[in-house]
């Protein structure tokens, strides 16, 4: 069953560094064989914007690819917020979203020299407490296992001691908070998964909103929270070159750009890594190896 899901990141989280390494063990220019996988359970953390025409006009379109993001099914649509407010979004490579406002802000340029494997944004977070609030109020509420898996993914994060860390807590007063994670499936009737967005002025991106996992275990839900988090701290996926975990061959940045790997990371396809663009029905919610590593790397 395919469900589309969430900004993040290195071999892990996406595109740990969307950067270009001296020209070499770039991975943008590998070829996915999706033969050798079998993805016929995979979900995708988003929508799966490769099959829908964009809505955007040129100007943005190009926006969007200086900043190596892929344009491809690029959509200005509504979000809905925590509490009913409406705002404009423009949704990228399916579970990234961003204000309007926030892609004139975006930087991803300069990076070209750094040796890294795995990928991230240039975009990342300063070191610091974020503070994280999961929803309780009214149709957008996490359900009871949503807070569960909610709990889990932050403590993934925290067990590593990095140099930003999460404070957990719940209710609907989220507007002095860092991070709402909140369920939306009320306004999102027709899929499952996630979305959320890139750091901007070294703080995370404030919404994560996940949608229609009302039939899957904690643990997956546990996935999709942790995935999504990661783009809010400036993670792409880790296949974001090929979305082979879906069963493509579509590059999500733009050619020529150089994703350089941190070293220790593999410098193609990691197929455990939580920041796949798409993932199976049974993950158990944990980062692999790689992905910790990607992470320490970064924070």
């Amino acid at each position: 069953m395919t469900i589309t899901k969430h900004f993040i990141v290195p071999a892990f989280l996406g595109l740990l560094f969307i950067t270009s390494c001296e020209n070499e063990n770039t991975v943008t220019d590998e070829v996915a064989d999706t033969n050798e996988i079998d993805t016929s359970d995979r979900i995708v953390l988003g929508v799966n914007t490769s099959e829908t025409p964009t809505n955007l006009d040129q100007k943005t379109l190009d926006l969007i690819s200086k900043n190596h993001l892929s344009p491809l099914g690029a959509q200005l649509e509504e979000m809905v917020l925590p509490g009913g407010e409406k705002r404009e979004v423009i949704r990228v490579e399916g579970d990234i979203v961003m204000f309007p406002e926030d892609l004139d802000q975006l930087d991803f340029d300069g990076y070209e020299n750094i040796h890294q494997k795995q990928y991230s944004t240039n975009a990342l977070v300063s070191p610091r407490t974020i503070n994280v609030i999961g929803y309780t109020g009214g149709s957008q509420a996490l359900t009871s296992s949503e807070r569960t898996a909610l709990s889990w993914a932050v403590a993934n994060y925290n067990r590593l001691n990095l140099n930003i860390n999460f404070n957990l807590t719940f209710g609907t007063n989220f507007g002095n908070k860092d991070m709402v994670v909140y369920n939306n499936t009320i306004n999102n009737p027709n899929g499952a998964g996630g979305s959320a967005g890139f750091p901007s002025g070294g703080r995370p991106f404030k919404f994560v909103q996940i949608y229609g996992l009302s039939n899957y275990n904690t643990n997956v839900i546990e996935h999709v929270i942790t995935h999504e988090i990661g783009h809010s701290v400036g993670f792409r996926h880790t296949d974001y070159f090929s979305r082979q975990s879906c069963g493509q061959n579509t590059n999500e940045g733009t050619a020529g750009v150089g994703a350089n790997y941190i070293p220790g990371t593999p410098s193609g396809y990691d197929s455990t890594s939580i920041m796949l663009a798409c993932f199976s029905n049974n993950e158990d919610g944990e980062f692999n190896s790689n992905d910790i590593t990607a992470l320490n790397f970064l924070y």
